[in-house]
């Protein structure tokens, strides 16, 4: 029969962490006079079944992973796969598997720091950085956070002008409305939150496999996409792109996000309960991360079987492809779809987004405001700047403010991917599981790719 222990019932918030298992040799050793835990209203909240065939333990964990997958798929990543597809066919999919390969291990490391410390990467980077370092941390956090909020606001108020006529600047503010639904979820339970964000990944999916069939790319090139190419090096443009698809796929708040909302499972904080939990959690970020890969590439293969085939090689814009969907495609509804798909894609994108905002807040602040008013105060940062745009400059300038918008994301990058590496290769903050030289090697590549990427689209869009 299943048992939950009873010291894994709902904690009140205030409530401090306790310091158990080998482990605790290693960084909770150090944190014995207690830290407010991360997103204390939920956390240890979904019961994890202690007995039964693994399938069940599986099931409790899927969730996180969808969650975190939603910032891979976002609205400001469409503008570089539509721009890669139209422009270069099925060549840049390679770097889509690389750059969603990259996210695979660096969400995983992220569960981990979640799970072994009970801390989130805002507390960690709290815990081991002196106050004027994890100030600027902050601010740099926030800045992107925000930043991803705009093209997410951005996204969301064009698919409510393609779909409903809506005025952009109208749109933008019909966003701020997530936050009462983010309120309505959490209240409800985290298990209703993860089911929203789940079924809204479900219909982008569907949407994009209904555009994949009637577009019939030949499969070979699409397969051929896959393997990499030369010509992605020796191409100036293409490059451009490839790097603009990488930097923008491993999104900053992602990491936050997802070393806390791990800690909502109540699975036993011992080390052998530990050792599952991160081995089912690592399993639900990588399943829910190939849902990214399919739809991040669907939108890459549509764009490179509808507008590359037909020569149309200068759609960038997510207007332009919604207008030229359905005619190139001979399908009335393909437009439909389009910009069904991006209206999920903006609505997960910024609900889950809101929620990073109150875990960075928290995190490095301990700044302890009614739930209501933190994700409104997260909802109104990014809404602001939107509004204002539209207002003085139209649609104009909220592409200009797109870019400028992943501009700062690059720019916010190796400042949560550094501190994550570096916490989960010493010994003396994970204990015995810290993770082993080669994966830490592995890590350590991955994050001076990154950001030596990003340092070129930095210096490509200023100096370029």
């Amino acid at each position: 029969m299943d048992a939950r222990p009873s010291d894994l019932s709902p904690k009140t918030p205030d409530e401090v962490i306790p310091v158990t298992g080998a482990s605790a040799a290693g960084w909770r050793a150090d944190a014995a006079a207690g830290t407010q835990r991360s997103l204390p209203e939920v956390y240890s909240s979904v019961s994890v079944p202690f007995g039964g065939h693994w399938s069940r333990r599986l099931l409790a964990f899927l969730g996180p992973g969808y969650l975190v997958s939603v910032g891979y798929m976002d609205p400001g990543n469409w503008a570089t796969d539509l721009a890669g597809g139209s422009k270069f066919g099925y060549t840049l999919l390679s770097v889509i598997l690389l750059s969603n390969l990259m996210a695979i291990l660096l969400q995983a490391l992220a569960a981990r720091l979640g799970i072994v410390t009970d801390r989130d990467l805002a507390q960690a980077c709290r815990a081991s950085f002196s106050r004027p370092v994890n100030f600027l941390l902050w601010l740099a956090c926030e800045a992107a956070i925000i930043a991803c909020d705009l093209a997410e606001v951005i996204g969301t108020a064009i698919a409510l002008n393609l779909l409903f006529g809506i005025p952009l600047l109208g749109g933008a503010l019909i966003t701020a409305l997530d936050v009462f639904l983010l309120l309505l979820l959490m209240n409800k339970g985290f298990r209703y939150l993860e089911a929203f964000v789940i079924s809204l990944l479900i219909v982008i999916a569907i949407c994009f496999a209904i555009q994949i069939a009637a577009a019939a790319p030949p499969i070979m090139a699409v397969l051929k996409g896959f393997a990499p190419s030369t010509a992605i090096v020796t191409n100036p443009e293409m490059l451009y792109i490839a790097i603009g698809i990488i930097g923008a796929t491993v999104m900053p708040h992602n990491l936050y996000l997802h070393s806390s909302i791990v800690q909502t499972r109540a699975f036993e904080r011992t080390d052998a309960g530990r050792r599952e939990a991160i081995k089912w959690a690592t399993t639900d970020s990588t399943i829910a991360l190939m849902l990214a890969l399919f739809i991040n590439a669907a939108i890459l293969i549509v764009a490179a079987a509808t507008f590359h085939a037909s020569g149309r090689t200068d759609v960038v814009e997510i207007g332009q492809a919604h207008e030229l969907l359905s005619p190139l495609l001979g399908l009335g509804i393909a437009s439909i779809l389009f910009a069904v798909a991006l209206l999920a894609s903006g609505l997960n994108s910024t609900v889950t987004a809101t929620l990073a905002g109150q875990i960075v807040m928290e995190g490095f602040l301990h700044l302890r405001l009614p739930n209501w008013a933190r994700r409104l105060v997260t909802r109104g940062v990014a809404i602001v700047p939107v509004v204002i745009v539209i207002a003085l400059y139209g649609e104009r300038g909220t592409g200009q403010l797109l870019i400028f918008s992943q501009v700062v994301l690059s720019m916010q990058l190796p400042f949560a991917v550094i501190p994550l590496v570096r916490f989960v290769s010493d010994r003396r903050k994970m204990g015995d599981f810290v993770i082993s030289r080669s994966v830490a090697a592995l890590a350590w590549i991955v994050a001076g790719v990154i950001v030596a990427l990003n340092v070129k689209l930095l210096f490509e869009t200023f100096f370029g």
